[in-house]
């Protein structure tokens, strides 16, 4: 006969139950993660949408502060503008300032400049007419004496010369010393007119006899000579660029440096005014000039 099969254990009906209730708790898991994901996503597209119409808060946020960050960069720019502009503003003031005093200071110079020039120039043209009136010197041109040939019956007639008369040589009259006095200048005129040799007559207006080539004295008083462009007086040697003081017969004593050393004569400039003097060996022989040694400072 057929037995009835024996019933299940409890142990395998409780394990059962477990297994149900593990797949139902992965079931509900897993939906709420889907429904977690499509939260997020529709989270997402909505802040996208907004993004896109300007209104999130987010980029509302930013904007803001950007917005801040370039207006203030706006404003140290326009304020650094406004520095430099000033400052180039002083600057030009300050140049165009310098340069108009520049100017009126050149122009107050080469003012004085040209009036010293010129009068200086009229003191050369005084001294020079005087010293022709006293030598008896004149500026007309003799005229050449030529020597006319007889013309021979074929030769051609002969053309005019029609040439412009020779300008005056006015150099010669400016190597005067123009700087002597009226005294000075008498004086060696009549030691010239002393000296004069009956054998070799000579019109007052030579070369040998104007003041520009004074003879020595037969009563000198001081020995003075040039040689090798050097000046030797009183036993001493001089040269140029010396410091020296010049004194005078009338006990004029002037600050004088020598500029030059020539073959009969030596010129000094004053260091008063820079005007230059002339003085002759004959001078200084006859002690109408007298040199001493001065310091350079």
């Amino acid at each position: 006969m057929f037995s009835p099969p024996a019933p299940l254990p409890e142990t395998d009906t409780e394990d059962a139950s477990e297994t149900d209730l593990a797949k139902h708790d992965e079931e509900d898991y897993v939906e709420m993660k889907e429904q977690m994901y499509q939260d997020k996503l529709a989270s997402l597209k909505r802040q996208l949408q907004q993004l896109q119409e300007g209104t999130l808060q987010e980029y509302q946020k930013r904007m803001k502060k950007l917005d801040q960050q370039y207006k203030e960069r706006i404003r140290n720019a326009e304020l650094f503008l406004q520095l430099e502009t000033e400052q180039v503003e002083r600057n030009y003031i300050k140049e165009k300032k310098a340069a108009v005093k520049e100017f009126e200071d050149k122009k107050v110079e080469l003012k004085e400049n040209l009036i010293a020039e010129l009068e200086e120039k009229k003191k050369m043209i005084e001294n020079e007419k005087l010293t022709m009136e006293l030598t008896g010197d004149s500026m007309e041109v003799k005229p050449i004496m030529t020597r006319k040939l007889r013309r021979r019956p074929n030769d051609p007639v002969p053309i005019p010369d029609k040439r412009r008369k020779p300008a005056p040589d006015i150099h010669l009259h400016q190597a005067l010393n123009y700087l002597l006095t009226d005294e000075q200048i008498m004086e060696d005129l009549r030691t010239l007119n002393k000296l004069k040799s009956p054998k070799r007559p000579a019109s007052p207006s030579s070369p040998e006899h104007l003041p520009a080539t004074p003879a020595e004295s037969p009563a000198q008083r001081f020995e003075a000579r040039i040689e090798d462009g050097k000046l030797y007086y009183d036993k001493r040697w001089y040269h140029k660029s010396q410091a020296i003081y010049l004194e005078s017969k009338d006990n004029q004593k002037l600050s004088c440096v020598i500029s030059s050393v020539g073959a009969n004569e030596i010129w000094v400039r004053k260091t008063s005014d820079s005007t230059k003097m002339r003085i002759y060996l004959g001078q200084l022989q006859r002690g109408l000039f007298v040199i001493r040694r001065r310091s350079a400072a």
